[in-house]
C-alpha cells in the first residue's frame, strides 16, 4: 500500500509478520488527531492569547465556561469529559501503588529506554524541527516526569486531576505543532507522513505502558497481574484522552497486544536519523542536570553510567545505530539490579526503612518534574521554532 517514502522498506518487512498490523501502522502515518485539528482549524485567526484562555477555561471549567469558543473546541472537551465504560479509577489504585513503590526505577526505565526507543523513530523529527527537546531538553524531560508523575497519583485521571488535564492539554498541544509544522518548509510529507502521527502517539502511549513495564522489569522491578492490568488501564485511560485514534485502543488491553504492536511499528519505521541521534544523546547528557548534577566531571561520570544501562536496555544494535559511546567492562544493568534487590530486602525487613525509602523517592520524583510557578501553563506554541516562541 502507499505511505510516505521513509516506511517503504521496514513496512514491507513487518508485513511478513503481521501484514494487518504492518498495514494500519503505515496508514496512520498519514493521520493526526482529526478532532483536535478541527479545533485549532476553527481558533485560526482569533487572537493567540484569546486561544490560550479558551484553553485554559475549557480544561479548568469545561465546555460551558467557553460559550464563545468555537464548537469544535467544546465538542473535543464535551467528549474528553466522558468516561467510558471500560475504565474504573478504582481499578488504576494497583498502579499508582507499584509505580511509587518503584519510582526511582521505573524513571531509570523510562529516561534510559523508553523514551530513547521511542525518539529513535520518526516522530525525532518533530520535536528536532521544532527544538522543543533539543534546545529545550532540560524542561521536557521534566514535563514528561511531571506527567508521568500525575497520572499514577489517586484521582490524577479523574475529570478535575492534573493527570487528566495534563493529558488534555498536550493532546491539544501536539495538534497546534502539527498545524504550524505542516505549513513548515522544512517538513516532508511525501516522506514522513503527518507531524505528530497517529502511528507515534500509538506507539508512544504502548511504550509508556506496555514497554516501560517490560524495561522496568529489567532493572529489577516486579509487578504482579493486578498491578500490570492496572498499569494498562492507567495508560489506556491516558491515550484516549491524548487523542488515541480508536482504531489502536484494543492494542492497550494487554501488555503483550501493545508490545507486539510496537515490535510491528519498529520495523515499518527507517533506520534512526541524525536527528534521533541528536534527540537520544541530548536525552541521556540531559538526565545528569536534571538529577541537579552540575560539576563537570560528576556529570560526565553520571552520564557515562546512564549510557551503560541504557545500552545494556535498548540493546547494541539500536546503541550502535544512535552513536553510544562503547560499553565499559562492567554490566552497569546488572550494578543496578543488585543494588535495587538489596534495597527492597532492606526495606521488607526493616518497614520503617521502606516507608521512608518511599517518601524519600517521592520527593526525588518531585524534584525531577516540572512545576512552574503559577500552576499548569495553557500557554500554546506561535511559532514552529522554539527559540522563536516565547509563548511556550
Amino acid at each position: 500500500m502507499d505511505g510516505p517514502s521513509a516506511y517503504h522498506d521496514g513496512h514491507a518487512l513487518a508485513r511478513r509478520i503481521d501484514p494487518e498490523m504492518a498495514d494500519r501502522y503505515l496508514r496512520h502515518t498519514l493521520i493526526g488527531d482529526p478532532q483536535a485539528d478541527a479545533a485549532w482549524k476553527a481558533m485560526k485567526g482569533h487572537p493567540a492569547a484569546k486561544q490560550n484562555e479558551w484553553i485554559r477555561l475549557a480544561i479548568e471549567e469545561g465546555p460551558a465556561a467557553i460559550p464563545d469558543a468555537p464548537q469544535a473546541l467544546r465538542d473535543l472537551i464535551a467528549e474528553a469529559e466522558i468516561v467510558p465504560p471500560w475504565f474504573d479509577s478504582k481499578a488504576t489504585l494497583p498502579a499508582c501503588r507499584a509505580f511509587h513503590r518503584d519510582s526511582g526505577m521505573i524513571i531509570v526505565a523510562f529516561v534510559g529506554a523508553v523514551l530513547i526507543e521511542g525518539f529513535a523513530t520518526l516522530v525525532s523529527k518533530s520535536f528536532s524541527i521544532t527544538g522543543r527537546l533539543v534546545d529545550q531538553g532540560l524542561r521536557r524531560l521534566k514535563q514528561n516526569n511531571r506527567h508521568l508523575v500525575e497520572v499514577f497519583l489517586p484521582g490524577g485521571l479523574d475529570r478535575h486531576g492534573e493527570g487528566w488535564k495534563l493529558s488534555v492539554r498536550i493532546r491539544l498541544m501536539h495538534a497546534k505543532v502539527r498545524s504550524l509544522l505542516a505549513v513548515s518548509p522544512e517538513w516532508d510529507t511525501e516522506a514522513w507522513g503527518t507531524p505528530l502521527s497517529s502511528a507515534h502517539l500509538a506507539a508512544a502511549v504502548a511504550g509508556f505502558s506496555a514497554r516501560l513495564m517490560h524495561r522496568a522489569e529489567q532493572v529489577g522491578v516486579t509487578m504482579s497481574q493486578e498491578e500490570q492490568q492496572s498499569f494498562m488501564l492507567v495508560w489506556r485511560y491516558t491515550g484516549r484522552l491524548m487523542g488515541l485514534h480508536p482504531d489502536w485502543d484494543p492494542e492497550l488491553e494487554t501488555m503483550q497486544k501493545a508490545l507486539h504492536m510496537i515490535r510491528i511499528g519498529a520495523m515499518c519505521e527507517p533506520p534512526p536519523s541524525m536527528e534521533a541521534i541528536i534527540v537520544a544523546n541530548g536525552l541521556i547528557n540531559s538526565a545528569p542536570i536534571v538529577s541537579n548534577v552540575t560539576e563537570p566531571a560528576k556529570r560526565r561520570a553520571m552520564a557515562r553510567r546512564i549510557y551503560g544501562i541504557s545500552r545494556e536496555l535498548i540493546g547494541d544494535e539500536l546503541a550502535d545505530q544512535l552513536k553510544y559511546p562503547p560499553a565499559g567492562r562492567f554490566g552497569a544493568l546488572a550494578v543496578l539490579r543488585w543494588t535495587n534487590r538489596a534495597e527492597r530486602l532492606l526495606n521488607r525487613v526493616f518497614p520503617a526503612l521502606g516507608r521512608r525509602h518511599r517518601m524519600g523517592q517521592f520527593q526525588q520524583m518531585m524534584a525531577l518534574s516540572y512545576y512552574a510557578d503559577g500552576g499548569l501553563s495553557y500557554r500554546m506554541p506561535a511559532h514552529v521554532h522554539a527559540e522563536r516562541d516565547r509563548s511556550d
